[in-house]
């Protein structure tokens, strides 16, 4: 799915075998090669903690594009576009997929989950304190009920 304000891309996987007698072991994701032309020169790498139940935003990042991939648990992006519309992306753990989020572009990280989950989050310009880069937002005509736990 792409979009002109974000996208979603697919992750290259490859399985893992053992040294020993080539059983399978697991699996690696390619999330960033300075080669692969998706990221351009990441600058600031984090991993993002979302409690089960909680919402992180809405907010927008004035400069920086963001690249989310969810590593442990459940994780929806509310993603609203420069038309206003909104669009919810929904993946977890076992998905290999990289969201691309624009610069300027309002999101809002939902864990529909029980359990806590971790995002990792890649950056083209890093974050510093008090850099004035971020604008909190409230997407006021949104329905956040239908992501409530019982």
């Amino acid at each position: 799915m792409d979009n002109q304000n974000f996208s979603i891309i697919d992750l290259e996987r490859h399985q893992t075998r053992d040294v020993k007698d080539s059983h399978l072991n697991g699996e690696l994701t390619i999330v960033w090669r300075d080669w692969d032309k998706i990221i351009k020169n990441p600058q600031m790498i984090y991993v993002n903690s979302v409690n089960p139940g909680e919402i992180k935003g809405p907010h927008i990042h004035k400069n920086r594009t963001s690249y989310f991939y969810c590593i442990d648990g459940y994780m929806t992006l509310i993603i609203q576009d420069k038309n206003g519309l909104y669009h919810e992306i929904e993946t977890n753990s076992t998905e290999s997929k990289l969201v691309s989020v624009d610069n300027g572009i309002a999101t809002a990280i939902i864990n529909p989950s029980k359990t806590i989950s971790k995002i990792l989050v890649l950056a083209d310009i890093s974050w510093k304190p008090n850099d004035n880069e971020m604008e909190n937002i409230s997407f006021s005509d949104y329905d956040w009920d239908k992501w409530k736990i019982n």
